[in-house]
């Protein structure tokens, strides 16, 4: 469901998930963090998913308990994937899995069958299964090679009208970042470990691109150098 629809059906009086507020808690985690951004893509993309009875969100970053219990409390069921990380355990175990082989052997396999071997075990969700994703700043790491097979697996487990949130760099980023919600509108970025280099910087064209299989998108351009893309399937 795009925008003017969704708003019109709220209007009409559709039923709707009451948004709880932040409260005197996460009011107080936010004005203490360190590292937290408004971030109006958050705000719109709670409120495409707010009429999903019993939805289910998946975070594609590591696992943080905020962001877990954040949705938990409003009625959510949350799952979490740390593909960036697992993609690189894997092309790790990879590399060593060839260097351990017998000399004279030729294992050497494809980028594009590597991606195919990983999606065996990754990202593997039935289809319609989630009203909302929680992409981060993922697709600004990920091979070239696996980014479209990624997002096909992406869109296929949306429910209709169901929501990815990303972000993108305007700009190589100075370190690596992990991210957390804190409240209905605000986002923090944790420093992390590198897990791996800031692969591309994306012109709006591109994103539109990688997203070309959803109906609708909306872009927010923060101070910081990121820009928030939200996408409907």
């Amino acid at each position: 469901m795009h925008w003017t629809a969704k708003a019109h059906s709220a209007v009409a009086g559709a039923p709707m998930r009451p948004q709880a507020g932040p409260g005197p808690a996460a009011s107080s985690i936010a004005a203490t963090a360190r590292n937290a951004r408004v971030s109006n893509g958050l705000k719109e993309f709670l409120w495409l998913i707010s009429d999903v009875e019993r939805g289910r969100v998946l975070d594609l970053g590591p696992a943080s308990q905020g962001t877990i219990n954040f949705f938990i409390e409003r009625g959510y069921r949350v799952s979490t994937e740390d593909l960036l990380r697992s993609w690189k355990e894997f092309l790790s175990a990879e590399e060593e899995r060839l260097r351990q082989a017998t000399p004279g052997d030729d294992e050497r396999t494809s980028r594009s069958l590597l991606v195919e071997k990983f999606l065996d075990s990754s990202l593997n969700y039935a289809e319609n299964t989630y009203c909302g994703v929680l992409a981060w700043d993922l697709f600004d790491y990920l091979d070239a090679e696996l980014l479209p097979r990624a997002m096909e697996r992406i869109y296929r487990m949306l429910i209709p009208g169901g929501a990815v949130l990303s972000l993108f760099h305007s700009r190589p980023p100075e370190r690596f970042h992990r991210y957390r919600l804190v409240d209905n509108q605000t986002i923090e970025s944790l420093p992390a470990p590198t897990i791996t280099v800031h692969a591309r910087v994306f012109q709006n064209r591109e994103i539109l691109d990688i997203f070309e299989e959803f109906r609708t998108s909306k872009t927010f351009v923060g101070r910081d150098q990121i820009r928030e893309a939200l996408f409907v399937k």
